[in-house]
């Protein structure tokens, strides 16, 4: 049975959809006003990885990844540049399907913009003001009353008392309680603006969210996903606006993947240690990205550095070097094969990609020692449910990694050698290596190397 840990109740739990056999799926995507960066990279994978996986497992999936194509960012970037926003955010949006497709990331069934769903966001508000949990003011914002709402906090843990903490309401705010968030702006000069009973305006983001999710899954669906960072306040603010305008539950299972930091540090501009997805991709193999965020589990930190990606491709390498040693043939998974049944319960574990890698590396010793192209199938077949191992090994083999094909080749040799015993065959090939001044390094998923 698959187990997801879930944020709001801090804790494994079986997966039980609300419809047998049918997922539906909602994550939140991108706001398009620049290219994506590693903290969008790995929300791709991780949930295109969730994606895979429950599809693989026999659900029907309805996989809805929204795009915020109306913000203040957006509206800025535009001025500065002097093109429309339409321009800016079309510009963007290609850029973000190139990303994601070089990444190996799935297209979502769905991919709503929220300038599409303005008319669903206003009703949403009627609704909330009408059952007291928002109010007009008198600039023409309009607030949700956080106040009114007695789950607030319920998924971030924090109270309204801590929050407030330290907390004063500006002189000139319209709020009534500085807790409170706006769900409708009003127009300003030279924005675009859109109308609504409270006057011409925009909607707040918070509020986008929960129309699109409402519009395209229901009033009451199985899973919400999105970084870390948007735990609070976009998603405690999400359910409060839900579940105050429907008055049931919104979500079962939220999950929550953790931040990217870059050599121990969070990535972020202000830092000068931001990178984007098209940077790293100069650098590096599209798969040796995904597969560098896959070998983490998902709602760990990641740490992106260069060592990490040079590491992340040394262990590709090695799968690939397997395939092309031994030429793999088409295989249907039997998930009664020991293999298969180790893979399945690690992706069943809260999608434990760390584990199901491991399996993946001892299947390419297996591959090696027994020279099965069947067990080399077998390999392909699972590395596919996580979108890895989709080219042709000597394609990936090309190129730098081609360049290092012969290092690959010599520690598989050693590997073979230390299971064989021949303990002064793996001395003299490490040695041989360290004259190369290339120096190994042995772990739990085999074996890595670096330059010195």
């Amino acid at each position: 049975m698959l187990k997801i840990h879930n944020s709001i109740a801090r804790e494994k739990q079986t997966f039980v959809p609300i419809v047998a056999g049918k997922v539906s799926m909602y994550v939140c995507g991108m706001t398009v006003y620049d290219y994506c960066h590693l903290g969008h990279a790995r929300v791709m994978v991780v949930f295109d990885m969730v994606n895979r996986w429950l599809r693989a497992s026999g659900f029907d999936v309805t996989y809805v990844r929204n795009i915020t194509d109306i913000d203040d960012k957006i509206i800025n970037r535009a001025n500065e540049r002097g093109i429309t926003i339409q321009a800016l955010t079309d510009e963007f949006i290609r850029a973000m399907d190139e990303d994601s497709e070089k990444l190996g990331v799935l297209r979502p069934d769905i991919e709503p913009r929220a300038t599409m769903h303005i008319a669903d966001m206003v009703a949403m508000i009627g609704q909330l003001i009408e059952k007291g949990h928002a109010y007009p003011a008198d600039n023409g914002d309009v607030f949700y009353s956080v106040n009114s709402f007695e789950g607030y906090g319920k998924l971030s843990g924090k109270s309204l008392e801590d929050l407030r903490a330290g907390e004063r309401v500006e002189v000139d705010s319209f709020k009534r309680d500085p807790m409170d968030f706006v769900l409708w702006k009003a127009a300003k000069p030279n924005e675009p603006s859109y109308d609504s009973p409270w006057g011409k305006g925009r909607p707040g983001w918070h509020i986008e969210c929960s129309a699109m999710g409402a519009h395209h899954l229901g009033k009451h669906f199985d899973i919400h996903g999105g970084g870390q960072d948007l735990q609070f306040p976009h998603h405690e603010n999400e359910i409060a606006q839900s579940e105050g305008a429907h008055d049931c539950k919104f979500v079962n299972y939220w999950m929550h993947n953790g931040f990217v930091r870059v050599d121990d540090e969070k990535m972020s501009k202000s830092l000068g240690n931001f990178f984007t997805i098209r940077e790293v991709l100069k650098k590096y193999k599209a798969e040796v990205v995904r597969f560098f965020i896959l070998r983490a589990q998902y709602r760990s930190p990641l740490n992106y550095s260069d060592k990490h990606l040079d590491d992340a491709n040394q262990a590709l390498t090695r799968l690939y070097t397997a395939l092309k040693n031994v030429p793999p043939v088409d295989v249907e998974i039997d998930w009664s094969n020991p293999f298969a049944g180790r893979f399945k319960a690690a992706m069943d574990d809260d999608f434990n990609t760390p584990e199901a890698m491991a399996i993946l590396f001892d299947l390419a010793n297996e591959a090696n020692r027994t020279k099965s192209a069947e067990v080399a199938g077998l390999l392909r077949a699972l590395a596919a449910l996580m979108g890895l191992l989709r080219d042709d090994p000597s394609q990936f083999l090309q190129g730098e990694a081609g360049a290092d094909l012969d290092v690959a080749a010599m520690i598989l040799q050693r590997a073979e050698a230390k299971k064989a015993k021949d303990f002064a065959e793996a001395d003299r090939i490490r040695q041989a290596l360290s004259e190369k001044g290339i120096v190994l390094e042995d772990g739990p998923q085999g074996t890595t190397w670096r330059r010195i």
